[in-house]
């Protein structure tokens, strides 16, 4: 039995084919670190220090190469801000605020939700 895809094409472009660039995307927005990254910058402007200690868990060199990649993507922008010493603060671009809207749905949704799965620990604290 054969089961047909149902594929979410939009124009010229189908995450479900190999080699579309989407796929690039997706991988990225679907990162723990960069759905997280773009839900910390929703209020605004954050230097690196302050996005680390928002995502508790999080090495420099993983939110380095996150801040990199989401800003090689153009969901971010990167200002370095003359001072002794430089100071860098990340923002969120238009495309960025964009993605914030679906990923901060998705993650209320795993908020309401994780209790229901049986493969979850308690937070510590609990």
């Amino acid at each position: 039995m054969t089961i047909a895809c149902t594929t979410g094409q939009h124009s010229d472009h189908d995450v479900y084919a190999a080699q579309c660039p989407c796929r690039a995307m997706l991988d990225l927005l679907a990162n723990k670190w960069s759905a997280l990254a773009i839900g910390a910058l929703e209020e605004g402007p954050l230097r690196f220090g302050e996005l680390q200690r928002c995502l508790q868990g999080v090495s420099p060199k993983v939110l380095t190469q996150t801040l990199r990649r989401l800003e090689t993507f153009g969901f971010l922008d990167r200002t370095v801000i003359p001072a002794v010493p430089l100071h860098v603060e990340y923002s969120l671009t238009e495309l960025g605020r964009s993605a914030a809207v679906p990923l901060g749905q998705l993650r209320s949704w795993v908020e309401e939700n994780v209790d229901r799965s049986a493969a979850v620990q308690p937070c510590a604290g609990d």
